[in-house]
């Protein structure tokens, strides 16, 4: 068994020194404006293999989605026990989720969704930083970082100009900390090959769906 793994020197812990720095900075240029509602609602996956799942209810959920059904009680609130719409949830424990899939399950639970392989990756992500009502998901490879595992699905939390980095809101709180990496890094494990599909990971761009828009 694991407690926890040691975060490499690709990443920079977001409650170090220097992580706290990067974040005040981030915070001064105003490219963290998504980190607030992110951070309402950050969340460990439940299961080993659900990074895509819990990503994808941390930003539902901080979108003000409703799911149109209860969780518990009376409260309608997404948690990954209901994003079953596009893959059974016991292949996605014991497989986890593809990028198509993952971005079909948004769709379906009232995403707009703009799913990228490839483009300007720095336009992206300063872009969806500094915006409140649209979240930003990568797809990578960890290897990219040293860390152990492979495929991995985060929501970013922000970005920092002058070190030209990102903040990862990992899901496996168990396993890294929330963390600052290089942007050229994270777009080198973003078009890292993804050996289930043979196609290059990506990000997705997620907003609320308007009424009536398909």
């Amino acid at each position: 068994s694991f407690h926890r793994r040691v975060l490499p020197p690709s990443g920079i812990a977001f409650a170090s020194t220097r992580g706290r720095e990067l974040f005040a900075e981030a915070l001064a240029a105003g490219t963290l404006h998504c980190f607030f509602k992110l951070i309402e609602q950050f969340c460990t996956q439940a299961e080993p293999a659900y990074c895509g799942l819990g990503t994808l209810v941390m930003v539902l959920n901080a979108l003000d989605i409703d799911p149109g059904r209860t969780w518990k009680g009376p409260w309608r609130w997404f948690h990954e026990g209901m994003l079953d719409c596009c893959e059974p949830l016991e292949d996605i424990r014991r497989r986890g989720i593809t990028f198509d899939k993952l971005a079909c399950l948004a769709r379906c639970n009232g995403a707009a969704v703009r799913s990228v392989c490839s483009g300007d990756n720095a336009a992206c992500c300063g872009g969806s930083s500094g915006r409140v009502h649209r979240f930003l998901v990568v797809s990578y490879s960890r290897r990219e970082f040293g860390q152990t595992g492979d495929g991995h699905f985060s929501p970013v939390g922000g970005y920092h100009a002058g070190s030209d980095s990102v903040l990862l809101l990992d899901v496996a709180r168990f396993k890294y900390p929330p963390h600052w990496v290089g942007l050229r890094a994270l777009w080198r494990a973003l078009c890292r090959t993804d050996p289930d599909t043979g196609k290059t990971r990506g990000y997705l761009l997620l907003s609320a769906r308007k009424p009536g828009a398909p």
